[in-house]
């Protein structure tokens, strides 16, 4: 398997295969008695579409029109076809639905396996036309090294707006040979525009770190750091736990800064390791119904806890968050998240394309909405430090003020 370019683009993912062979439509194209196949590629893209997308009103916009519209088109290649495809999916004004050639589909399925070629950024766009969002940069990546933080926003690469482009082609842009470069122009909150240059490499992904952490007069501390919701994170975290239960934990910090999310799953699967009962998560469809996830068998252990949080905990990790949160199970010491309370499926589609279509938003167990609000911490603390090996460190006022709020629960339950 080929590796990407080391850019996660959307978070909270759910993969629906798709069968091979084409629905058939009734079509209103007089002189075709059978469609092409590129032609049928449209229709089920536009089917899926159809049944599935989050918004009823398709922004507002005729969606039989539109099919009608590229299926009068010439498509003659699959590159042509590509692109009708993509432009019927603009009018929905929706950046996470997307059509996704089978290249780019390959890189993001290598994303969510666990391993990255590039420089590694996890980005959104608030729109078609905005420019993209850091949400956060993947820890041990180029693009931590090169000091770019969550909510910086990437005005151009290699000197191409990234408001005239999508969130696909910019990674396109950014995707390289390790060794070379991207130059990105950034704009960060307080300091004029600048540029930086980033050097493509090979990023491992180790999405769970785990330490003890023992001190006069405090309990013993399982320290876990979940750096995002990939293949391997809900095993690694699970193993991790259990080995400082085997330690002698007494109660735990869990850190979730800079956690783009990532797989909808694994969050919920480390969330029933935290939870005998409860609702982790519910979702909510175009007709407005409810599913929901929930706590099943025994939790791993009933220590305390404290979840760490900032600007960059998005997605998967705001749906565990919130799962804890609103459980009583854990508090939350930081700031506020990123806000990304959307669900999008994967379904895959001949020739090696895929298609993401979002399909639901979700609600915390207590019914609140996530997206482009966040979830506001239980302490809220405002931290200066800027790399990521600062975390969990003397010089870390959210750690340490999570430290301080599980030696006072821990002295409290001792009298």
């Amino acid at each position: 398997m080929t590796v990407s370019l080391g850019i996660v683009l959307w978070l909270g993912i759910v993969t629906v295969p798709v069968n091979g062979s084409f629905s058939r439509f009734p079509g209103t194209l007089s002189s075709a008695l059978a469609f092409t196949n590129q032609q049928q590629m449209v229709m089920e893209v536009w089917r899926i579409v159809n049944r599935s997308y989050v918004d009823e009103t398709f922004n507002h916009q005729n969606w039989w029109f539109m099919r009608q519209k590229v299926l009068r088109q010439p498509l003659p290649t699959w590159s042509e076809t590509y692109s009708a495809i993509q432009d019927m999916l603009a009018v929905l004004d929706d950046p996470y639905t997307r059509f996704l050639p089978p290249d780019q589909y390959q890189s993001l399925q290598t994303n969510t396996n666990g391993e990255l070629l590039g420089v590694g950024l996890q980005i959104a766009k608030e729109s078609e036309a905005s420019f993209l969002q850091i949400i956060a940069p993947i820890e041990g990546s180029p693009a931590e090294a090169a000091g770019l933080m969550p909510q910086d926003e990437i005005l151009e690469i290699n000197g191409t707006s990234t408001a005239t482009i999508t969130l696909d082609e910019a990674a396109a842009r950014m995707r390289g040979a390790i060794g070379s470069q991207v130059a990105l122009k950034v704009s960060r909150a307080d300091i004029p525009p600048f540029e930086v240059t980033v050097q493509r490499d090979r990023i491992e992904i180790n999405p769970v770190s785990a330490e003890l952490r023992t001190e006069p007069g405090l309990p013993k501390l399982g320290y876990l750091r979940l750096g995002q919701f990939n293949g391997n994170a809900a095993t690694e975290l699970k193993a991790a736990l259990e080995d400082l239960e085997d330690q002698g934990a007494d109660a735990y910090v869990l850190d979730l800064r800079n956690n783009p999310g990532g797989l909808l799953n694994a969050g919920i699967e480390i969330a029933r390791m935290w939870l005998d009962q409860g609702t982790v998560v519910y979702t909510v469809n175009r007709q407005g119904s409810l599913g929901s996830y929930d706590a099943v068998g025994k939790a791993i252990t009933a220590d305390p806890l404290v979840v760490l949080v900032n600007q960059g905990t998005a997605s998967a990790s705001e749906i565990l968050a919130g799962a804890l949160q609103d459980n009583g199970r854990a508090q939350l010491v930081g700031e506020t998240t990123f806000g990304k309370g959307l669900i999008q499926s994967l379904f895959d589609l001949p020739n090696g394309a895929g298609l993401a279509v979002t399909i639901a938003k979700y609600e915390t167990p207590n019914h609140n909405d996530i997206n482009k609000l966040g979830i506001s911490p239980d302490q809220t603390v405002v931290d200066s430090i800027e790399q990521r090996k600062q975390f969990g460190s003397t010089e870390d006022a959210q750690y340490q003020a999570a430290v301080a709020m599980l030696a006072q629960s821990f002295a409290t339950a001792q009298r």
